[in-house]
């Protein structure tokens, strides 16, 4: 199993267009090998919010494949030379390959 891990920091009151934006219908679900995408926010704390999206895969060619699929590409096209929300402060992406893993019987 692969995970992609994005964090993203934003202003006080933002986290919820994030969580919108992310926990929406699209199309990361038809993708082969795509298993789930979980929107999580880190309880509050003073200052920015935390919004986390893990997004699971069942490899990380099925990962690869929906990076470089046209419709992704195609997504990322649409937005290119739009700034950037300014309520985002900060945001960073991590990758991981589960190399053990425990679940309920």
């Amino acid at each position: 199993m692969f995970i992609q891990l994005k964090t993203i920091r934003v202003e006080t009151g933002h986290a919820e267009s994030m969580i919108e934006r992310f926990a929406g219908e699209g199309i990361i679900e038809q993708q082969p090998g795509f298993i789930d995408l979980s929107v999580l926010q880190k309880k509050r704390t003073r200052g920015e919010e935390e919004v986390i999206v893990l997004i699971r895969w069942e490899s990380e060619q099925d990962w690869k494949a929906w990076e470089t699929s046209d419709v992704h590409l195609a997504g990322h096209r649409a937005r290119r030379g739009q700034p950037a929300p300014s309520f985002i402060l900060d945001s960073s992406q991590a990758y991981y390959e589960v190399l053990g893993q425990k679940v309920k019987s």
